[in-house]
């Protein structure tokens, strides 16, 4: 009876979905058997998957199918409008992706993943605008090219700290300080499926308490509210139009008028008219003034509110 129905099953998602042969619809109901177990560090050789067509494209890399990826989406979307902090403030609970070759459930990631799973799963399209971008200018194409992270492995802080005050790699770590947060919050991508679009999402995240420091944005609902508003302009990554559009519902009035009336408007003339986020060499700006930087970016001032 068991069999009979998955059977049932795959030819309903072959005939659904044009696919021309049984094996298809097997690979998209993700009919490839999960180990029970991940390994703790995942490389191709571990042999995750059983099947050659699931083979890792880096490190991290965790193939999924398109019902897989749709499922993702989903949960995560709803856990990050849960809870929507960077990543480590939520609990360390444990979630599960189905294997549909025998109906059970597989542990990947934890809800402190989440906002990032959402933005893996869901940002194909804009993740390629952002890599034709950065290929097409000089700046953004060396950092294709060199690959730089930002780890507390790569970074000096105590270099960074004992710089002039207003510098920007001053203002960066004070940043870091001040709203206790760590460069190494920021989670390895898992479900891109192109290698170096992967690398284009990474340093996004990474880049993103950079986008803080220089937009002088908290870290709390309101700024992270704002800061989307930019980078949903300048990215149209589906995840940040839909922090941008959803964030306000969790403000108090008196924080979504202060959001409506001066945030937003001048988070649309920054997104609009500064250079691109992902085109910026960080890394070379620390001893720069912050107002010269600004003003070499092209971006306005915080707002008083």
């Amino acid at each position: 009876m068991a069999a009979l129905s998955r059977k049932t099953l795959l030819r309903a998602v072959r005939s659904s979905f044009g696919l021309s042969k049984l094996s298809a619809a097997q690979d998209f109901l993700g009919h490839r058997r999960w180990r029970s177990q991940r390994p703790e560090s995942f490389t191709p050789k571990d042999g995750y998957y059983d099947d050659e067509c699931y083979s890792a494209l880096y490190k991290t890399h965790i193939p999924t199918n398109p019902l897989q990826k749709g499922l993702l989406a989903v949960g995560a979307g709803v856990m990050a409008l849960w809870d929507p902090y960077r990543h480590g403030k939520t609990p360390s609970v444990v979630c599960l992706i189905p294997s549909f070759a025998d109906f059970t459930f597989a542990p990947l990631f934890t809800f402190s993943d989440m906002v990032a799973v959402l933005g893996e799963t869901t940002g194909h399209l804009a993740l390629q605008r952002i890599r034709e971008r950065m290929r097409n200018d000089p700046e953004g194409n060396q950092i294709l090219q060199e690959r730089p992270r930002i780890r507390l492995t790569t970074l000096d802080l105590t270099r960074l700290n004992a710089l002039p005050d207003g510098t920007f790699g001053k203002e960066y770590v004070q940043f870091l300080n001040v709203h206790k947060v760590t460069p190494d919050s920021r989670a390895e991508v898992k479900f891109v499926d192109d290698e170096e679009l992967a690398y284009v999402i990474q340093r996004y995240r990474e880049v993103h308490d950079f986008v803080h420091t220089l937009l002088g944005m908290p870290t709390n609902m309101l700024g992270e509210v704002a800061v989307k508003w930019f980078e949903a302009v300048q990215t149209r990554l589906p995840m940040c139009i839909l922090g941008a559009a959803l964030g306000p519902l969790r403000l108090s009035a008196r924080r979504l008028q202060i959001l409506t009336t001066t945030l937003v408007p001048w988070a649309l003339t920054n997104g609009r008219n500064a250079t691109f986020m992902m085109n910026v060499y960080y890394e070379r700006y620390w001893e720069m003034d912050m107002e010269s930087l600004r003003e070499q970016l092209g971006l306005m001032p915080p707002p008083t509110f």
